[in-house]
């Protein structure tokens, strides 16, 4: 999937957010953005998934310009916390997401938590769960459906090494398949391992760094 955000801009009141964001994402490449708490990387997520609307110019998809606010389809997505039922297991939570598009495949969704480190056979609630386990989770939803785009924004956080080392090898073979993925994290590791782009996020503008 190919997306283009052209002259970018976002205003909460008289606080200008994005300040003319260019960025052109290509297919089989992780696009890293950084940047400090508050410097615009989410405001622009929530933009390009159509959460939000822009101000000033426009998003295109595989070379088509989306409406403003028009929200952004075959994207697994990571933008703060998901939602869960926090008292049925991770298998139940993603099978209720799976059969909303009436699909069932049991081996499927148990191959997916595989992927991620979590165990489909346990009982265990999501309401119980770490941080780290939660997050994995989240992960499992965002890549369920295949999607070509993934929008990841700090998807490392509550992960310890071990998890850490295990998705960055996820999303190494997500990109080996042709995903596109936009990437935010505050750990430079991870941005110098997975991404063949760099950009900084700084008060609203984007600038590219590698």
């Amino acid at each position: 999937m190919e997306l283009e955000v052209c002259n970018g801009s976002k205003r909460f009141g008289k606080h200008q957010v994005l300040k003319n964001v260019n960025l052109k994402c290509s297919s089989g490449k992780i696009y890293g953005i950084v940047g400090y708490n508050g410097s615009g990387k989410t405001v622009l997520f929530k933009c390009i998934c159509g959460f939000l609307r822009l101000d000033e110019g426009t998003i295109s998809i595989n070379g088509q310009q989306k409406k403003n606010g028009e929200m952004l389809t075959n994207a697994g997505i990571i933008i703060e916390g998901p939602a869960y039922v926090k008292g049925r297991s991770a298998y139940q939570n993603l099978e209720y997401l799976y059969t909303i598009h009436n699909k069932k495949d049991p081996q499927y969704l148990y191959s997916i938590l595989e992927k991620v480190g979590l165990d489909a056979n346990s009982k265990k609630s999501v309401g119980t769960f770490s941080m780290g386990m939660k997050q994995r989770l989240a992960i499992a939803q965002a890549i369920m459906e295949k999607p070509e785009f993934l929008i990841l924004d700090e998807p490392m956080n509550g992960l310890d090494k071990r998890g850490v080392d295990e998705m960055r090898k996820l999303f190494l073979e997500l990109k080996a398949e042709g995903k596109t993925m936009l990437f935010a994290s505050h750990n430079r590791e991870d941005i110098e391992i997975l991404c063949d782009e760099v950009y900084e996020m700084d008060e609203g503008q984007l600038c590219r760094i590698r």
